[in-house]
């Protein structure tokens, strides 16, 4: 394993992105470009985002790429709630829940690294 592989907060988000990407298999053919695409996008920027910024040369662009995470996180619960509001999607109760675990994941990766960096 390499070193992001290893933080628990990207382990969480690449099961997030499996079960967006079991999640959209339910939505109507007419959203497989639309919302259903911007779905898996924004699951996949969160890990994604992790990885890369585990792997810049500071801290400082570290947190920058865990705020990128955090608002594709976000973006990834709004798509859900408009797939709720327009009747596509329900009982999503766990993905919610587990989209608050990897915030606060992220927020405690966020607040450990300005610690660290105050030292």
């Amino acid at each position: 394993m390499t070193g992001y592989e290893q933080l628990n907060v990207w382990q969480e988000s690449m099961n997030l992105v499996t079960e967006v990407y079991t999640i959209v298999k339910k939505l109507p053919k007419e959203e497989l470009f639309s919302l259903s695409d911007q779905l898996r996008r924004s699951a996949v920027s969160i890990p994604s985002n992790i990885a890369e910024g585990s792997s810049r040369n500071s801290k400082k662009e570290f947190i920058q790429f865990l705020y990128i995470a955090l608002g594709s996180l976000c973006e990834l619960e709004t798509q859900l709630k408009i797939c709720i509001n327009i009747g596509y999607l329900q009982n999503l109760e766990n993905i919610f829940i587990q989209t608050e675990k990897i915030k606060k994941m992220i927020n405690a990766l966020i607040s450990s690294l300005k610690r660290d960096s105050k030292k």
